[in-house]
């Protein structure tokens, strides 16, 4: 059975995406409820998988890792084995801060974090000696415009 998500839900879960450090009171009191309610909305929205996790947000500069790449693969390899050591490497690198598997001429887009040109190279080798991959095409983010993890509630 889905959770159905109403008006106080989505003030609740836009305020816990703002920051989820705040407090329940703080919480309650900015959308017009109290402390229990608000309590027991959440409980239930992570009971049903709506609220997936709370985490804190790293400024990726502040660790040195100032280079963001996008990295598109193209590959000739459609068999599930292939697929599982692909996947199997993508997960255990964490300079791959997204994967996705796209429809049309290319088949995977990858977000790689990595202090600079010489540490995406090393990235690329690792992941090329790993699994056969037929192109990649690196693209360097030269300016950040806009990154958020909230979702439009």
């Amino acid at each position: 059975m889905a959770y159905s998500i109403d008006g106080l839900d989505r003030k609740i879960l836009f305020n816990l995406q703002e920051d989820a450090a705040q407090s329940l009171d703080e919480i309650a009191r900015k959308v017009g409820s109290s402390k229990t309610p608000v309590w027991s909305r959440i409980r239930k929205m992570k009971a049903a998988g709506v609220i997936e996790r709370q985490t804190v947000l790293v400024s990726p500069e502040a660790l040195g890792l100032d280079a963001c790449f996008f990295v598109l693969v193209r590959t000739s390899e459609h068999e599930a084995a292939w697929q599982m050591a692909f996947l199997k490497t993508l997960r255990a690198r964490p300079e791959v801060m997204e994967a996705h598997r796209l429809a049309g001429d290319i088949d995977y887009i990858l977000k790689v974090r990595v202090a600079n040109a010489k540490a995406y190279d090393a990235f690329y080798q690792g992941l090329i000696s790993n699994v056969k991959i037929f192109n990649v095409t690196a693209l360097l983010a030269m300016e950040e415009i806009k990154s958020t993890t909230m979702l439009p509630v």
